[in-house]
């Protein structure tokens, strides 16, 4: 049974799996070579010392590899700490991800046939055969049901870009009516594909971080790569309505200084943008609210981001009838 780094309490024997986030080689006063390392987990991390057989040890396993370790948790210059006994490499196909990083609290088969309905709701035969190229993507779509949204922004989390993608379009499909003008299966079509990217941007299988393609193209010249491959397949894809397509994508993210090619040039991209970026920030910000709100406090700390404090009272549920009313009913039934 997983042992989580913020259970482990002081005398307590741990075996349990851990990700390596640091390994460091030193030497003890006296000259006996030992092992530190840093293990994590989702809960958090813990120090670990190898004190014997240092030297050993250390060809077993690397830095960003999953391990299992034994040992004894002890109190070490007012810190805990584990003393590892044993400690072995584990191969991917035992991990749980869940178990090592932040995951949706949604079912993400449930959100992945949501998408696929969705698909199926998009009357253009061109677009809706587009979109079903990507969903019969099998290495695809096992990365987009994985990948998170960002690094740590939104939906910073293992099936944060499937939640993230299915917000969008439920926004889409509760906004879009209220407007005259739009091609709605255009503007589903970029929703459901603006962030296609950043399954190849993100790398999650070790730590949320940029992959080498994604530090040196970013997600939205990558989307266009991949749009553009499926296009391909699709020998009588319309080219007008392939380059409105990618406009979407090229515009998202509103302006030049956010990362943007193009600005919104049409009304499927200005809505495109705006829905993306509403979804986005206040998913962000409630995450943030959830953990930066010290106890008893009515302020959050400090968002970078929004370079502000935030407001945030603990409010009474309205929709409970209070005290002072079951009261006066019950005199009124009496």
């Amino acid at each position: 049974m997983k042992i989580y780094a913020v259970d482990i309490k002081e005398n307590e024997n741990v075996d349990s799996l851990f990700l390596v986030r640091e390994k460091t080689s030193s030497v003890t006063k006296t000259g006996n070579p030992y092992l530190k390392v840093r293990l994590g987990d989702r809960s958090g991390e813990i120090e670990g010392r190898i004190w014997s057989s240092a030297e050993t040890f250390t060809e077993f396993f690397q830095r960003d590899d999953f391990v299992r370790i034994k040992g004894k948790a002890v109190f070490f210059q007012d810190r805990l700490q584990v003393n590892i006994s044993h400690i072995g490499r584990v191969e991917d196909e035992g991990i749980t991800l869940s178990d090592f990083f932040p995951t949706t609290e949604k079912d993400v088969a449930q959100m992945c046939d949501s998408l696929i309905q969705i698909s199926q709701e998009v009357k253009n035969p061109h677009l809706r055969n587009l979109l079903n190229l990507f969903w019969n993507d099998q290495p695809f779509l096992d990365g987009f049901r994985k990948a998170p949204a960002s690094k740590q922004i939104h939906h910073a989390y293992i099936g944060g870009l499937m939640e993230h993608t299915l917000s969008l379009a439920q926004l889409v499909k509760s906004n879009a009516c209220h407007y005259e003008g739009l091609n709605t299966d255009l503007l589903m079509t970029g929703a459901l594909l603006h962030d296609i990217g950043k399954v190849y941007e993100l790398s999650y299988r070790r730590s949320f971080d940029y992959s080498d393609e994604g530090r040196l193209l970013g997600h939205i010249l990558i989307g266009i790569e991949k749009l553009e491959e499926k296009i391909r397949q699709l020998i009588d894809f319309p080219k007008d309505l392939s380059v409105l397509l990618k406009h979407l994508l090229l515009s998202h993210h509103g302006q030049y200084i956010y990362g943007s090619p193009k600005k919104p040039m049409t009304l499927e991209a200005v809505m495109l943008h705006h829905l993306d970026d509403m979804d986005a920030k206040v998913s962000g910000l409630q995450d943030f609210l959830k953990t930066k709100v010290p106890s008893g406090s009515k302020w959050s700390a400090y968002h970078p981001q929004f370079e502000q404090f935030f407001y945030a009272p603990v409010l009474e549920d309205q929709s409970k009838p209070s005290d002072n009313i079951d009261e006066t009913v019950l005199e009124i039934e009496k």
